[in-house]
């Protein structure tokens, strides 16, 4: 079925979501009743006129009617699915497409059943091995995060009224490019009389500080002056600014108190780069030296991963960046940020790719490392990827290490620096990746440390694949039959 037969669903959502009758809006198309149930119900094609009308009835962004998000959603599907315990359930990916677009509100509740799932059965693991240690606490396991990551991905990464708030401090404070740290605390003093402070390590652990009965403000000095800029502008946004995070927190999709609260964090995040990368200068900047992270880094007195952040929020209407995928794993493979602004599909529930050129930046610290990709379904991608090291005080500190990956379809890539030198059109040069072991397809890999969900682990003592997991293609045969 093509793809403009798949778009029923997001009309009838947006109807149901208006509170309007099939017959009402119809009216407001300019076509029959008849006619949109049966665009509702893909048995005819969302024309361009009628998306248009859409556009213009109800405001719409034409880019809610992208498949991107609905691809997303049905990798994190095949991503459940290819949980051992359903090995024995037959479902296609096309199944879990249609079920992605024609019913996404089902879908998500899916993934949300399955979350609870995993949380409880770890919950229940952290009981188990507490019980042999003859310990106790607080067991119950949540998974704030995801739901944050997941509010995130609805926004596209990108918040108007922080963007906003964040010019009204430039101009309530005077803010001066070369010297933002200095204007922040001179206003806070003269403005609300707070005071602003460097202490010494000796005298407080926390990095950043806030007493409000004293009205002070503590930043450490084993920060580097970057991270103390970053973090006295997060400080500043949720001193002056913090009902505007508190109304984003309440959003209906964050359904524990923890989300809320860690959400009020990243925003304040969100609202400090915005703050010490204004949109349309830090915009220019980007587009003038082509996206080159450490020239911006240096111009903005701001870190890798700070830049690498605020580059994935220029999502502006009109004024848009070069739509870029983040992801940030430490030496184990562990994900601790996401987000797929690129289209490409975020595993959820486990380690992404080994081919991922982000697991190999570890090799080179320091280093950029470029990769030309290429998914299963064809999708190719721009990456680049480089560690990232955590100032964490003096010799005796231990040292956090991460790596760093930033991504964008290959047909953005020549507005990347990092693209020189690349032919961007060989594509059968690209290194096959996947999204992880367990939902990818490719039979030839010999990094897989899992059997794919769609092929049965198959033994043959006398034959050996190109790794244990990976049966032969006779093998492949055998089992298709």
């Amino acid at each position: 079925m093509a793809e403009s037969l798949l778009l029923g669903a997001k009309v009838r959502a947006l109807r149901r979501r208006e509170k309007l009758t099939q017959a009402e809006l119809a009216s407001r198309l300019g076509v029959s009743a008849s006619y949109l149930n049966l665009i509702e119900n893909n048995r005819r094609p969302l024309t361009a006129n009628v998306l248009l009308k859409l556009a213009q009835c109800f405001q719409l962004d034409l880019s809610a009617f992208a498949s991107s998000e609905d691809a997303q959603l049905a990798e994190d599907l095949r991503e459940l699915f290819s949980d051992p315990m359903f090995e024995q359930d037959d479902v296609s990916k096309v199944e879990l497409s249609e079920l992605a677009t024609n019913a996404p509100g089902a879908a998500r509740a899916m993934l949300k059943l399955y979350e609870s799932y995993r949380a409880t059965r770890q919950s229940a693991e952290s009981l188990a091995d507490r019980a042999v240690e003859h310990g106790g606490g607080d067991m119950l396991s949540t998974t704030p995060t995801e739901e944050i990551n997941d509010l995130l991905q609805r926004h596209n990464n990108h918040f108007p009224a922080i963007e906003e708030a964040a010019a009204d401090l430039w101009a309530r404070a005077a803010l001066a490019d070369d010297d933002v740290h200095g204007g922040l605390v001179q206003y806070l003093s003269r403005e609300h009389g707070i005071d602003v402070q460097v202490v010494r390590a000796d005298e407080s652990q926390a990095m950043r500080r806030y007493m409000p009965d004293r009205k002070r403000i503590t930043l450490s000095e084993v920060m580097p002056p970057r991270t103390r800029r970053f973090q006295l502008a997060h400080q500043a946004g949720l001193i002056l600014y913090g009902q505007c995070f508190d109304a984003m927190a309440l959003d209906q999709e964050l359904r524990s108190p923890r989300a809320q609260s860690i959400t009020r964090i990243v925003l304040a995040n969100y609202f400090a780069a915005a703050v010490l990368m204004p949109y349309e200068p830090f915009l220019a900047a980007a587009e003038d030296n082509r996206y080159d992270i450490e020239l911006l880094a240096h111009r903005y007195r701001c870190s890798f991963e700070q830049v690498c952040h605020r580059l994935t929020t220029l999502r502006r209407k009109g004024a848009q960046g070069v739509p870029l995928h983040f992801l940030r794993i430490d030496i184990a493979g562990n994900i601790s940020k996401r987000f797929g602004g690129s289209g490409i599909s975020m595993p959820r529930f486990s380690g992404a790719c080994p081919r991922w050129n982000i697991h190999a930046a570890f090799l080179t610290p320091g280093m950029i490392s470029v990769q030309l990709s290429r998914m299963p379904d064809g999708a190719a991608y721009f990456c680049i990827a480089r560690t990232i090291r955590r100032d964490s005080g003096g010799y005796n500190m231990p040292h956090t290490v991460h790596s760093i990956g930033l991504g964008c379809e290959v047909r953005h890539a020549k507005r990347l620096v990092y693209s020189d030198g690349y032919d961007l059109d060989n594509l059968g040069a690209a290194t096959p990746v996947g999204v992880t072991c367990r939902t990818c397809e490719r039979m030839d890999c010999e990094q897989r440390v899992f059997p794919p969900m769609h092929y049965p682990l198959s033994i043959d003592e006398n034959v050996r694949g190109v790794s244990f997991f990976s049966p032969t293609s006779e093998s492949v045969k055998k089992t298709t039959r």
